[in-house]
């Protein structure tokens, strides 16, 4: 194993550094180009760019677990002097999982379902820590224990499926620390909490890393997180790094164009995109009494002799929408928002009343075409709600078949329309949907629910998995449509700044239960409800902290 001379306190040292990807077809994708960039012993540098600018690619570059078609041009990755490039495979091994790891975006994918979360903590325990089976058990208690899991050792006979999303990135952090590294790569490590979970996620990560040392390559679209992480940040755009900056003078004084680009589009609270109230009183949806309760078997139940105990997702959920009215909804996982929106879309059963337009509603048999028509909704995960085996203009034409072409019009004639309405080209009718971007199939999503303009879109966290541009690029659609065809939304989300950027009201939900609904332009002035406190100061801004360094506790 090679040396190579660096500094005492330099833990990562990437130097002019640069991989392609070979294409099919002979062709060749230049992915990261000269990056240099160093991270210190203590320190987290924060690596922000569009999705598609090459930062997980860098990430895995580091770990040495490429893809077979990436051909790298030059350049080291020294890890405390030791260049990757030039270890051998089964020393990289050994290396990966103990003084070098990663901490991904989605829990849920990098823990194995089948294995107890005790079994793959401790994996890694013997592997790298040479344990025998008790001492690594004890050790994992222990573990789980440093990360404020409660109960740990009934946590370590549990599975993946049993804990929340927070819980298991927890885990994932305790099993990192777990083998004392000398460097952690973050791959977006709160995106899919929400805003208390990730919170903690970051108090959790700030205390771990003051009593280890260690030095972290933190990666985001995040760009209000990561100013307050991160010492220093690199801004990627197509594989360059274009700027690098203390975070605080990043933020507040970007010199690069896409810096600047990128630092606009984070949402601000305070800079409001709609008039502080709607367009009209008339009430569109009333919810009375909306009751939602899971685990019932009913018949499979019954012949097993046991009824699994309901659990409450949603109770006496009372509210109204007005026509053209942007409603939002929030409140941490679990807490009945989709839930929510799927019984206003008949995929749930549910009890109490509906009432569209002066007509009542109360279950899915009630909900006849019309309703269908006038009631859309647009889901978080394009890939799972577009059909992979259908053209984009496939797609699109479904509800014109469903509902009837628009007068005059055939249907190649509304999908060239509905494109151009969310500006996508024309020509991506042909296309399927792995041959777009995430933030292009949101787009196709967006044409699919306004094919017959409808009165109510139901938005749930159509831009969590977006980065902060294309983030910005949909809001602005979204509000464009609603002003042509008076469409009211209920934008379900987790991002606070957003929300209070485009809702008229806010409706936060805690455990099921609506606690309260504030004005969308006052919600931090308004706020009464301990949880919906908690929230607000788990927010972050860019160059700022959560407003409150010690959030409510909810009891």
């Amino acid at each position: 194993m090679t040396l190579v001379a660096t500094k005492p306190d330099l833990v990562l040292s990437i130097e002019d550094y640069s991989l392609d990807y070979l294409l099919p077809k002979g062709g060749v994708l230049q992915v990261l180009q000269n990056i240099n960039l160093n991270v210190k012993r203590g320190e987290v540098v924060g690596l922000v760019g569009e999705s598609g600018s090459g930062k997980t690619t860098l990430g895995w570059a580091i770990m040495r677990y490429l893809a077979a078609n990436a051909r790298e041009r030059g350049g080291k990755i020294v890890l405390q002097g030791h260049d990757l490039r030039q270890i051998p495979q089964n020393q990289i091994e050994n290396l990966r999982g103990g003084k070098l790891g990663m901490i991904f975006q989605d829990p849920s994918a990098s823990l194995n379902p089948t294995l107890t979360l005790g079994e793959q903590v401790t994996e890694v325990l013997i592997r790298h820590r040479g344990l025998n089976g008790k001492q690594a058990l004890e050790l994992g208690i222990q573990l789980l224990t440093d990360v404020e899991l409660k109960n740990p050792a009934a946590m370590m006979r549990r599975y993946p499926h049993q804990v929340s999303g927070g819980e298991k990135q927890r885990v994932l952090i305790a099993t990192a620390f777990a083998c004392q590294p000398d460097c952690l790569i973050f791959d977006e490590p709160t995106t899919a909490l929400d805003v208390i979970s990730s919170a903690q996620i970051l108090e959790l990560f700030a205390r771990l890393r003051e009593e280890t040392g260690v030095a972290s390559l933190y990666i985001s679209h995040d760009l209000a997180l990561v100013s307050s992480v991160a010492e220093s940040v690199c801004v990627l755009e197509n594989g360059q790094i274009v700027e690098q900056a203390a975070a605080k003078s990043l933020f507040s004084a970007p010199q690069h164009a896409y810096t600047k680009k990128l630092v606009a589009a984070v949402p601000d609270p305070l800079l409001r995109l709609v008039e502080n109230k709607p367009v009209s009183n008339q009430p569109l949806l009333g919810l009375e009494k909306l009751c939602i309760n899971y685990g019932h078997h009913g018949i499979i139940g019954r012949l097993l002799g046991r009824e699994n105990p309901q659990t409450r997702a949603a109770s006496d959920v009372s509210f109204t929408v007005h026509q053209g009215e942007i409603l939002g909804i929030v409140g941490e996982s679990g807490s009945g928002k989709s839930t929510l929106a799927k019984a206003l879309t008949g995929l749930v059963p549910f009890s109490g009343k509906l009432d569209f337009k002066g007509y009542n509603l109360f279950g899915k048999a009630d909900m006849d075409k019309d309703y269908r028509r006038r009631v859309q909704m647009i889901f978080q995960h394009p890939d799972a709600s577009l059909n992979p085996r259908q053209r984009i203009g496939q797609i699109i034409a479904r509800p014109l078949r469903l509902y009837g072409l628009p007068k005059g019009e055939t249907e190649s004639q509304a999908v060239a329309r509905l494109l151009r309405d969310v500006r996508l080209p024309i020509d991506f009718a042909s296309r399927f949907p792995h041959e777009l971007s995430g933030g292009q199939k949101q787009r196709v999503a967006i044409a699919r629910a306004f094919a017959h303009p409808p009165d109510l879109v139901i938005c749930d966290e159509i831009t969590a998995a977006l980065d902060v541009s294309v983030q910005a690029t949909v809001i602005e659609l979204l509000l464009e449509l609603r002003r042509r065809y008076g469409t009211a939304y209920l934008f379900i989300t987790h991002d606070l700044n957003l929300v209070r950027q485009i809702a008229h009201r806010v409706a936060v939900m805690y455990r099921g239960d609506l606690v309260e609904i504030l004005p969308g332009e006052a919600m931090q002035q308004h706020a009464t409800h301990p949880y919906t406190r908690a929230l607000l100061a788990a927010v972050h801004t860019p160059d700022a902290s959560p407003a409150d360094a010690n959030p409510v506790e909810i009891c």
